[in-house]
């Protein structure tokens, strides 16, 4: 008699986040928080409001999906963090894929401060990130990757790597970019036009009307780990290195170089 085997249909994370911020007697507080499947959030004590976001199946693989959408009322000011590091593992099937929306209401302003996402050898990802503000709201933007962990030993020779970064004021964008990293890619990592050898690389977006008078700070503060530019209310900094702690260092003395106050909790542990 013969037995046919039926593959095993692999579980998927998914996950939802909802969360909207007003004003209280002038402090920002929540107003609202949905959360669903793997992907969670927490407000700390801190110093303002801030809100740590955690993806509880322990990273992304092909077929997870996550979505997350916030929005801010006129002259709130949020932080928004992640616990840890996010991870995008090995991909037997499909792409993960992860929506994040923040909407930033007129006089607002957002500082969205994610640590690193590490990218696995034949990990998948496709990831949408927009920032929508309106009126005169500002922002800074981090977003940092990391081709494996050198402690370890690790060589990310296959990658699927997918990203659209977008921030628009009252619909009209003011920075796009759009990232590909693949197999071809990765075969000329050592290019001086594309990675160099580096296995970490961040960007840094600050939307503000003072954003120039904090590029001699930023390019202080970076030494010979990156570059900084400076026009038309925004600051760009981009930043490479041979792994992801001299990076890390790099991004968190620029960050304080530009923006008032304490990084958040989790950056410090």
């Amino acid at each position: 008699m013969l037995h046919q085997t039926i593959p095993a249909e692999l579980p998927r994370a998914q996950g939802r986040i909802r969360a909207d911020f007003g004003l209280a007697g002038g402090v920002t507080r929540r107003l609202r928080l949905f959360q669903s499947g793997s992907a969670k959030a927490m407000l700390p004590p801190a110093p303002g409001c801030e809100m740590v976001l955690l993806n509880t199946s322990g990273g992304l693989t092909g077929g997870d999906r996550m979505k997350i959408t916030v929005t801010q009322d006129p002259g709130t000011a949020l932080v928004v963090t992640t616990q840890t590091a996010e991870r995008a593992y090995r991909s037997t099937s499909g792409r993960a894929r992860v929506s994040a929306r923040f909407q930033v209401g007129a006089g607002g302003h957002l500082d969205l401060l994610p640590q690193e996402t590490i990218l696995f050898d034949r990990a998948a990802l496709h990831r949408e990130q927009d920032i929508a503000l309106e009126g005169d709201a500002t922002c800074l933007w981090v977003e940092t990757l990391i081709l494996g962990r050198a402690a370890m030993g690790e060589v990310v020779r296959h990658l699927d790597l997918s990203e659209r970064r977008r921030i628009t004021r009252d619909g009209r964008p003011i920075f796009v970019e759009n990232l590909r990293l693949d197999d071809a890619a990765l075969n000329g990592r050592d290019r001086p036009a594309t990675l160099a050898g580096a296995r970490a690389l961040a960007t840094l977006v600050l939307v503000a009307p003072d954003a120039a008078d904090r590029l001699a700070p930023a390019r202080a503060a970076l030494g010979n780990l990156g570059a900084a530019s400076a026009f038309d209310g925004k600051l760009v900094a981009r930043l490479m290195a041979d792994d992801g702690w001299p990076l890390r260092q790099a991004l968190m003395r620029l960050i304080r170089a530009i923006r008032p106050g304490p990084l958040p909790r989790v950056w410090q542990i």
